[in-house]
């Protein structure tokens, strides 16, 4: 069991910037890859950045270029900086792991909220 822990998220304006944090504990030895994404009211959960052990990240293609991935997964700690937030990042931003056994794993979420 891997048990994750978001913070950062609040309220900014249109152009400004934010950093979310996540630590898992429990089985973190087990963690493949973490990941954050997004769901805003009424819209399906994305994929918004993700970091596999070994560094390898993915990126969403409305997020590449202004937010940035990193984090330890050996340690189970993951951010995700954003700068240039627009009104449309408006979600919750929930932080998800995978094991190497294929396992997902999600936390509660963070809400940010970028006015206009």
């Amino acid at each position: 069991q891997v048990r994750l822990v978001e913070s950062g998220g609040g309220l900014v304006q249109a152009g400004g910037s934010l950093r979310l944090s996540c630590a898992a504990s429990g089985s973190i030895s087990s963690i493949a890859v973490m990941a954050w994404y997004r769901q805003a009211p009424g819209q399906q959960r994305e994929l918004v950045a993700s970091i596999a052990t070994g560094g390898y990240t993915n990126y969403a293609t409305s997020v590449r270029g202004r937010f940035t991935i990193s984090g330890d997964n050996a340690r189970g700690t993951v951010y995700l900086q954003m700068s240039s937030l627009k009104f449309e990042d408006t979600a919750v931003y929930i932080c998800n792991t995978a094991s190497y056994s294929g396992r997902n794993y999600w936390g509660q979420g963070t809400q940010v909220t970028v006015s206009s």
